[in-house]
C-alpha cells in the first residue's frame, strides 16, 4: 500500500512518486483517490490537535498547543487589564507599567533584556488594549528556557526605579505626540471615545500628558498588585513543545504568585456596563486628507453572531473584492482607503468603516458609502457570495495557524477574555453554519441610520445632516 502523509504534490519529487506509481498501478484515479484521501487525513490531524488547558492551585491558567512540524516557540503572558480597569486619574497606567517591564529587573537591566533575546536571535514585545495587556517572546523550540526566564522575570521583578520612570515619561510623551500626529489612527480613536463619551471604553490606552507625568513607584506596585493577579493571566504557549517540559517549568515559575481566588473578577473597574451611543467628533487639523471613521453598534465578543459579523465585513468592507472598495476605490476613484472592520469587546463592540479622502470628496464619500450598506438589503447577496466571503474567513484562519504567533494569540485570547477554546475545525464548521437569514438579521441589527456615528480629523466643512 502507498502511503504519503502531508506531501506536496507541486513539489518534483512528489511528482515523480506519483509518476513511478501511476506506472505501478493499474487503477490510477483509484491511486490518486487514495493519495488525496491520506493528505487531507494527515492536514485534518494537525488541525484539530487540542490545546492543553491546565489551571494552576493559585487560579492562574496555562494554555499550550504542540506543533511538532515547526522549530519555533511562541510564549505569551496574558493579563485582563487594560484603560478600561482604569479611571481618570490612573487613565495610562496599564500601558506605561507595559513599558517598564522593558526597564529592568532586580537580575536584568534593559541592554541586559535586550541582549538575552538578541543572543538567540528571538523577540521580545508587549502591547495594551483596552481589555488586556500581552507580553510574549518567540524563539526557537531549543531556546524556550531562556525565553521563560527573561520573560518571567520582567513579570515578577520589574524595578519600576523612579528614575527610570521619569525617563520613559518622555518617551511614552513622544508616543502621545505621535498618535496625534497620525490622523488615520486618531480618527479610530476619536470615534471610540465619542461612542463611549465618560465611559471605561472611551479612555485612549496611551492616557494623557495630566496622568502619565504624575505615575511613580508607589503608583505603580499598587496597581500592579492589585491588577496583574492570577485569576487574571493566562500564560499561553504554542510551538514544538516536544523535548520542552513546558507544562512543569511553567508551574515551577508560576505557582508563586499569590491564591486570588477570593478577589473580584467583575469587568474592569467600571461598575456599569459599557453602551454604544450615537456621536460626532471633529479634530480639527490643517492636512491634505480628511480622515473619516463612520461608526454602527456592534456585538459583544464571543457570541453566537461573530461568524456572521465576519462574513458581513468581509462582503462589505473587508477586502479588494468588498463592495465599498469595489464601488469607492475602483469604481469611483473617491479614496485611496475605504474599508472595514467590528471591534468587539466585553459586552458591546463598535462596527467601523474608514476613510481617507480629499476634503471637497466627503459628502460623496459618505453619500456613496451609505448607498453600498443600503444596497446589501436591495440587491441581496446570493449563496455564491456568502460561500466566496466563507472560503475567504476559512483561509485565512487555517493560513494564520502556520504561524506559532498566531497560534499563542488565538488560544491566549480566548482563554483569557472567553475561557474556552475552539479547535481549527470547530471555526470552521461555525463559519459553514453561517446562512442568509442570519447575515441579514445580523445586517438589520447593525444598520440603524439613527445609531450612526462620526469621527472626523482633517480640515473640510461637514454638515451633519448627511448622516442623520
Amino acid at each position: 500500500m502507498i502511503k504519503i502523509v502531508g506531501a506536496d504534490i507541486t513539489c518534483p519529487s512528489a511528482r515523480m512518486f506519483i509518476k513511478h506509481n501511476f506506472y505501478e498501478s493499474k487503477n490510477f484515479v483509484g491511486f490518486l483517490d487514495s493519495l488525496l484521501t491520506q493528505f487531507l487525513e494527515s492536514r485534518k490531524l494537525q488541525l484539530t490537535s487540542e490545546p492543553k488547558v491546565i489551571q494552576l492551585e493559585n487560579g492562574l491558567r496555562v494554555v499550550m498547543v504542540d506543533i511538532p512540524f515547526v522549530r519555533s516557540v511562541s510564549f505569551g503572558i496574558w493579563v485582563k487589564n487594560g484603560s478600561r480597569n482604569e479611571d481618570d486619574s490612573t487613565n495610562g497606567i496599564s500601558h506605561f507599567i507595559e513599558h517598564m517591564l522593558f526597564k529592568g529587573t532586580n537580575k536584568r537591566s534593559a541592554k541586559d533584556i535586550a541582549d538575552s533575546m538578541d543572543e538567540i536571535g528571538g523577540q521580545v514585545n508587549a502591547y495594551t488594549t483596552k481589555e488586556h495587556t500581552c507580553f510574549y517572546t518567540r524563539t526557537l523550540d531549543n531556546h524556550f528556557d531562556i525565553a521563560l526566564d527573561v520573560l518571567s522575570d520582567m513579570f515578577f521583578n520589574a524595578k519600576f526605579d523612579n528614575s527610570d520612570i521619569k525617563r520613559e515619561c518622555n518617551v511614552i510623551l513622544e508616543e502621545i505626540s505621535m498618535y496625534e500626529d497620525t490622523p488615520d489612527d486618531l480618527a479610530h480613536s476619536l470615534l471610540q471615545q465619542a461612542v463611549f463619551e465618560n465611559g471605561a471604553l472611551g479612555r485612549t490606552v496611551l492616557g494623557t500628558q495630566e496622568t502619565i507625568t504624575t505615575f511613580d513607584n508607589a503608583k505603580f506596585t499598587a496597581y500592579k498588585n492589585a491588577n496583574y493577579t492570577p485569576n487574571r493571566t493566562v500564560v499561553a504557549i504554542a510551538g514544538n513543545l516536544t523535548n520542552c517540559n513546558a507544562v512543569e517549568k511553567v508551574k515551577k515559575v508560576f505557582s508563586c504568585l499569590a491564591d486570588s481566588s477570593n478577589l473580584s473578577t467583575k469587568i474592569g473597574n467600571s461598575t456599569e456596563p459599557q453602551i454604544y451611543k450615537p456621536n460626532f467628533i471633529k479634530r480639527e487639523k490643517d492636512i491634505e486628507q480628511v480622515h473619516i471613521c463612520l461608526g454602527f453598534p456592534g456585538i459583544a465578543a464571543g457570541v453566537a453572531e461573530s461568524y456572521t459579523m465576519s462574513i458581513l465585513n468581509t462582503i462589505l468592507g473587508g477586502g479588494m473584492s468588498s463592495r465599498l472598495f469595489q464601488t469607492i476605490r475602483e469604481e469611483h476613484a473617491l479614496a485611496y482607503e475605504i474599508y472595514s472592520y467590528h471591534s468587539a469587546f466585553a459586552e458591546t463592540g463598535i462596527f467601523t468603516v474608514y476613510s481617507a479622502l480629499a476634503p471637497e470628496q466627503l459628502g460623496n464619500v459618505l453619500e456613496l458609502t451609505f448607498a453600498e450598506i443600503r444596497r446589501l438589503s436591495i440587491d441581496k447577496i446570493t449563496q455564491t457570495q456568502l460561500n466566496k466571503a466563507k472560503e475567504q474567513l476559512k483561509s485565512s484562519y487555517i493560513l494564520s495557524l502556520e504561524s506559532t504567533s498566531s497560534h499563542m494569540n488565538s488560544i491566549g485570547w480566548n482563554q483569557l477574555m472567553l475561557n474556552r477554546i475552539l479547535t481549527a475545525d470547530d471555526i470552521i464548521e461555525k463559519i459553514d453554519q453561517v446562512n442568509l437569514d442570519m447575515f441579514y438579521q445580523l445586517y438589520e441589527k447593525i444598520f440603524d441610520i439613527q445609531q450612526v456615528s462620526l469621527s472626523m480629523v482633517g480640515s473640510a466643512d461637514f454638515d451633519y445632516s448627511l448622516i442623520s
